[in-house]
């Protein structure tokens, strides 16, 4: 569960930023799950601060340990935010995709050989935050593929 570990491994700041990026007509992401658990109606959310509400995701997704969720939740960040990081790891690595949907089933993988230059090229071009939350989508996805996971961890650390 290495979105779950990253999670954990996250600020507060940051998760806001996340967080802030997927609002959606003063909605944040996981706003019905903070509202239940703040016993509010769903509307009624939109009156708390979105640091706060942030703050109250960020312990839910902790608390629960909703790698699913917390899997949505990073991807469609990057996919809103940063989608040429995945279309260029992808591209790299050798992994078949339709702007940046993975095409086919298990086999397509990355290429071992191409992950540390691939690395390499998206922290040039890209935040070093982002590159390592997408690695800790990517050792999730792939976890056939140890490499990606120990780079990611090597970058967590």
């Amino acid at each position: 569960m290495q979105v779950i570990e990253q999670l954990k491994a996250m600020d507060e700041d940051r998760f806001l930023t996340i967080y802030e990026a997927l609002e959606n007509q003063g909605f944040g992401p996981l706003d019905h799950e903070v509202a239940k658990a703040l016993n509010f109606r769903p509307q009624a959310i939109r009156k708390l601060p979105m640091a706060q509400r942030a703050r109250r995701a960020h312990s839910i997704l902790q608390a629960q340990s909703n790698a699913e969720m917390t899997y949505e939740l990073f991807g469609s960040y990057l996919l809103k935010t940063n989608k040429e990081l995945i279309t260029s790891f992808l591209d790299e690595t050798g992994v078949s995709h339709e702007d940046g949907m993975i095409d086919g089933g298990e086999d397509n993988v990355p290429a071992v050989d191409k992950i540390d230059s691939a690395l390499a090229k998206l922290d040039k071009e890209y935040g070093s935050e982002d590159v390592t939350l997408y690695l800790a989508i990517c050792a999730e996805q792939w976890s056939q593929v140890p490499e990606i996971e120990s780079a990611w961890r090597a970058r967590l650390a």
